[in-house]
């Protein structure tokens, strides 16, 4: 959950370094660092403290001329978010210097065996691999010692490192957590996610596990060589760099999260033209045949993307006819359900790095089931290590609070249990194609949304009630509105507050009832009168088809099996507005990584 940035080249390697960091900081924004080599002195530099990269920016000196460094953004997971912890770390005797995305399972073990007179500065197992290193190079070379290093520490990591005796070198390595080397004119950069190497690279490739990745700088010009831990060559597989800079900026929005809202109805027309021309259909045909020839299908997801798998199992069964259940995938990892026979698994993540959904993928690919992942990032480890994967095309989503991505999960969703289906219940283009004017409808009345917030939010606890497709836009509703504005806020089926959660009604309190289909209508408005009876302050959000002149919010009518794409909008505004007006950092909220790369 913590981004890294290393560079080696012509360039100036600082201003690379920070600025990836810059673009990598939704993966984790408590702590930040740099080390990079003074080209005139050559000495190496280290700065890093707790905080936002803009201060690591601001409040050091990179007026020196330097070539090669590494970086890193922090989300804590061992050791306090302070600068002691921060990366880089040195090792004991600071001849290498080191970044880590990951968790190492067993470096206590490590420090008992290998390294038990060590004086540790910091409480990270980061450190705890740096001195590792340092210690095998003592009888072993350089590359010997890393490797070695690797093949004793167990768990995920991305690592970059120097070392100061040879300051022409970084070294990297990678399992389970993300790591891409991209290649251009100037130079070489190595990073956790591609964004950071947009602008610096024409090519780019995913290092794959248990791969060990050399960099050198020649006087001239600079080499690479990829290999396995026992230095074996590794095949190359680049890709062309198809990612501009526009495309993650903020484009005049004040902040990622309110421009990821408005970007909604161009990834559903954006679906619509890669996934449909007319009546006919081109999604991958071994993606198809891993749903179609099953008997039950197992949705894997967390989060966010597990109210889409919600959605999902909805359309499996009402449109396609088949079977399907939703699973948290950090319970199914280590709780595995009895599963029958001819089931495939379905994995939805936006990034394709969620380390709980590999862990799931790792096992279930060990029994012999069929998997397919649904993810934003084609190049992603679940996108590659699953049997057949199909992109969202939501691009890049910076906002830790997921909004487009999600939506662009329901569309797929929808779009695959449509085919699937032998009778189509309604022509789909067109349907989608209303989606998308019903959420440019909303999104243009915004500033109503703004309103009804500092009129009805006016509490530190927020209940969200509705039934059905609805009840699953509740949950989603009610994790967007917590993580961001910290307002404790619940989704609940709404026939179920009558039994327990109505004694938490009491003046004042917000209640937000969705209501999109005709069959709950009435149950639902039963619902309302209830709370409203007991004090609570109430904000309805209907379709046309389904509203009272006395709603709040009335949504443009669009087939009911597809309404959850236009409800959510009014709800992910209703949280930004929220979060807001409180004053909270909107796309990076407290605690919170948008790629959860360790379990």
């Amino acid at each position: 959950m913590c981004g890294i940035v290393g560079y080696i080249g012509h360039r100036k390697a600082s201003d690379i370094i920070l600025s990836g960091l810059e673009k990598l900081e939704y993966r984790g924004y408590d702590s930040c660092g740099i080390c990079f080599l003074d080209d005139l002195s050559h000495d190496f530099v280290m700065y890093k403290d707790k905080g936002r990269v803009r201060h690591l920016i601001d409040d050091f000196d990179y007026s020196m001329s330097n070539h090669l460094g590494i970086g890193h953004t922090r989300w804590a997971t061992h050791g306090k978010p302070n600068q002691i912890n921060s990366h880089p770390h040195f090792s004991w005797n600071q001849r290498f210097a080191l970044v880590h995305n990951g968790v190492i399972e067993n470096y206590k073990e490590l420090i008992a065996k290998y390294l038990p007179n060590a004086d540790f500065v910091s409480e990270t197992d980061t450190e705890v691999i740096a001195t590792l290193i340092e210690h095998f190079s003592n009888t072993l070379s350089v590359e010997e010692a890393i490797r070695k290093t690797l093949s004793l520490i167990e768990g995920s990591y991305a690592l970059l490192i120097l070392d100061t005796q040879h300051p022409e070198f970084i070294y990297a390595a990678k399992n389970k957590s993300p790591l891409l080397i991209g290649v251009g004119e100037k130079g070489v950069t190595l990073a956790s996610d591609v964004m950071a190497l947009v602008g610096n690279a024409d090519k780019y490739m995913p290092i794959e596990d248990k791969t060990f990745t050399v960099v050198e700088k020649t006087e001239d010009s600079y080499q690479y060589r990829l290999c396995d831990i026992i230095g074996s060559p590794v095949e190359e597989s680049f890709m062309e760099m198809n990612i501009v800079l526009e495309e993650i900026g903020k484009a005049g929005y004040s902040h990622y999260m309110l421009k990821e809202i408005c970007e909604q109805p161009s990834v559903v027309r954006k679906i619509i033209s890669k996934y449909m021309n007319d009546d006919v259909f081109s999604i991958d045909p071994k993606a198809l045949s891993i749903v179609q020839n099953a008997k039950r299908i197992y949705i894997i997801a967390a989060g966010t993307s597990m109210h889409a798998g919600y959605v999902g199992k909805y359309y499996f069964e009402n449109i396609a006819k088949v079977p399907a259940e939703v699973f948290i995938a950090s319970e199914f990892a280590y709780n595995m359900p009895l599963l029958v026979e001819n089931c495939a698994f379905v994995f939805i993540s936006q990034s394709g790095e969620t380390a709980d959904l590999r862990a799931c993928l790792v096992n279930v690919k060990a029994l012999g089931y069929p998997t397919l992942t649904i993810t934003n990032v084609p190049t992603s480890t679940l996108a590659r290590e699953a049997d057949a994967f199909l992109e969202i095309f939501a691009g890049p989503e910076i906002a830790v609070a997921s909004t487009k991505a999600y939506v662009g999960q329901v569309a797929i969703l929808l779009v695959v249990a449509y085919v699937m289906a032998k009778k189509k219940p309604f022509d789909l283009h067109h349907e989608l194609s209303r989606v998308a004017v019903a959420m440019e409808a909303i999104i243009d009345k915004r500033e109503y949304v703004h309103s009804l917030v500092g009129e009805k939010l006016t509490k530190r606890n927020c209940f969200y009630i509705g039934r059905g497709l609805d009840y699953y836009t509740c949950l989603e509703a009610a994790l967007k509105l917590k993580e961001i504005s910290y307002i404790q806020t619940e989704g609940f089926a709404a026939g179920e507050l009558k039994h327990g959660t109505i004694a938490l009604i009491e003046d004042g309190v917000p209640v937000i009832a969705i209501i999109s289909q005709h069959a709950i209508n009435n149950n639902t408005r039963a619902n309302i009168r209830e709370v409203h009876s007991r004090g609570a302050e109430v904000l309805v959000i209907s379709l046309n088809n389904v509203s009272e002149l006395t709603d709040e919010i009335v949504l443009m009518d669009v087939h009911e099996s597809l309404s959850p794409m236009v409800t959510v909008i009014p709800t992910q505004l209703i949280s930004f507005y929220s979060a807001l007006d409180l004053g909270k950092d909107i796309d990076k909220p407290r605690n919170l990584a948008k790629s959860v790369t360790v379990e």
